[in-house]
């Protein structure tokens, strides 16, 4: 596997030329853990690919509008769980 990442000094832009991998009768690109992590992506996330006849771009599908509300909200809960209490009191 060849892989070579740099930044690109002009655009500020993270680099990464890696190589493709047979599995069997296709083939894949294997991105690593860190690539993953930063974008949030495991085995259960779908991804959007795209092209612009050049390029592929690949990005985890955001979830819609009302669930990243709804799911922030309950985090909200959570965390602040004690203050809210205190406050109704």
């Amino acid at each position: 596997m060849l892989y070579y990442c740099y930044t690109d000094v002009i655009t500020k832009v993270n680099i990464l030329i890696k190589k493709i991998t047979s599995f069997g009768n296709s083939l894949g690109l294997i991105l690593e853990r860190p690539i993953l992590e930063l974008l949030d992506i495991d085995r259960h996330t779908k991804l959007d690919l795209r092209t612009d006849g050049e390029c592929l771009i690949i990005r985890p599908l955001k979830k819609d509008r009302s669930a990243r509300i709804l799911e922030s909200a309950d985090r909200m809960m959570k965390i602040h769980d004690d203050t809210f209490r205190k406050l109704t009191q």
